[in-house]
């Protein structure tokens, strides 16, 4: 995958899936900009970029708030001069597992606003770029259950179905523009996510597995391959996609 010197932003980046995808993007000699709301994260995933010879900046960004996004992206600009690949990957999963009727007003708000608004500011404010320097790559982290039924997870399930609708229309939208827009679902991955949902439910694993073919979880630098593939000119014909890697789940 040739990415030597593309300007890429990975939201969320300092820690699991995210995390991966910008190590990765390190070691195909990107310049990144690691994303974070927590700085001290972000810093440390860059700082490792850095000791690896790699190129990479940290930022402090809330992706619920529309002027720190907008922050973010004017100051890439600002320094490189353009943004070639933006992964929008920044999401969180609700406190609580309940059925709707017993889903908390506090999880509807908090996954909504930074697993589905958070993308729509960050898709909004890459676009206008990339659509002025007439190119751009996008890849957004939804989710297995993006696709397919999540019982007593209604938040997380409906912010992950909207973020492929926002997928597949903005690529629709924009395809003629030189600007591939695509997605990856991850099943059950190794990730905090997942670690909150265990810390919940630890007989949940052995469960979860027995859906699983393949018998295992993902790991987050298998999401990174897919990530960085679809951001890359290796799959530069495809656009509005969702690449789901699970693991043979979905087969279930």
């Amino acid at each position: 995958m040739d990415l030597k010197e593309k300007v890429v932003i990975v939201t969320g980046a300092g820690s699991g899936i995210g995390k991966a995808t910008a190590e990765l993007f390190g070691k195909h000699g990107a310049q990144v900009i690691v994303s974070d709301i927590h700085m001290e994260n972000a810093q440390k995933v860059a700082d490792g970029i850095l000791m690896d010879d790699g190129k990479a900046m940290a930022h402090q960004t809330d992706v619920t708030q529309f002027e720190e996004v907008e922050n973010l992206v004017q100051k890439t600009v600002s320094k490189y001069g353009r943004l070639d690949i933006m992964v929008n990957n920044a999401g969180i999963g609700g406190k609580n597992q309940a059925k709707t009727a017993d889903h908390t007003l506090e999880d509807w708000h908090n996954v909504i606003a930074v697993n589905q608004t958070g993308v729509f500011h960050c898709m909004k404010l890459a676009l206008a770029i990339m659509v002025e320097q007439g190119y751009g790559n996008m890849v957004n982290v939804a989710s297995l259950a993006g696709l397919k039924p999540s019982g007593n997870n209604l938040s997380y399930a409906a912010s992950k179905f909207a973020v492929v609708g926002m997928t597949k229309s903005a690529a629709l939208e924009y395809g003629r523009k030189n600007i591939r827009i695509n997605a990856v679902c991850p099943g059950f991955t190794e990730s905090a996510l997942l670690d909150q949902l265990l810390a919940v439910s630890p007989e949940m694993g052995d469960k979860l597995m027995r859906f699983i073919p393949m018998g295992r979880f993902g790991k987050a630098n298998e999401i990174a391959e897919a990530i960085c593939w679809l951001a890359s000119d290796n799959s530069k014909f495809i656009t509005g996609q969702t690449i789901t890697l699970d693991g043979g789940n979905s087969l279930i």
